[in-house]
């Protein structure tokens, strides 16, 4: 790993199906224990319920107000300055409760790879939802 600096391109945003649109800012091979991106979550929407096998993810809510609900939590509110730690293997999703775009930052450790995605949206209440990756193949 070589000194860095990575600078966050708005116009790398995409959406996938997850139901929320991502900026890749940080996920490499050459760092392997940590990837960042940031997600926007439009008023009104829901993520779908997915888990990661392996992976502890991080919310790091900076702006807007949201519900989250993970594994066996009740729903709670979120708001920017809040920290939603999810374990791997653990249901999660967030909805987007305020007028304005919910952003959040979401901290994979180790990085966040694709086939570590399970889409859980098909079968809430099992945990047996198939895999099915949203997420661009990262490649740098």
């Amino acid at each position: 790993m070589n000194e860095t600096i990575k600078r966050m391109d708005p116009g790398a945003e995409y959406y996938f199906p997850e139901n929320c649109h991502i900026i890749e800012t940080s996920n490499s091979p050459d760092d392997p224990g940590l990837s960042i991106s940031r997600a926007r979550v439009a008023p009104g929407a829901t993520t779908r319920w997915h888990r990661l096998a392996g992976t502890t993810e991080r919310y790091v809510i900076l702006a807007g107000k949201g519900r989250v609900e993970v594994g066996k939590l009740p729903p709670q509110d979120v708001i920017g300055g809040d920290v939603v730690i999810v374990p791997p293997a653990c249901r999660q999703r967030i909805t987007n409760t305020g007028e304005e775009d919910l952003i959040f930052l979401a901290l994979c450790t180790p990085r966040f790879r694709p086939e570590v995605y399970e889409d859980m949206t098909d079968s809430p209440g099992s945990g047996q939802g198939a895999a099915t990756p949203p997420f661009k193949e990262l490649t740098a």
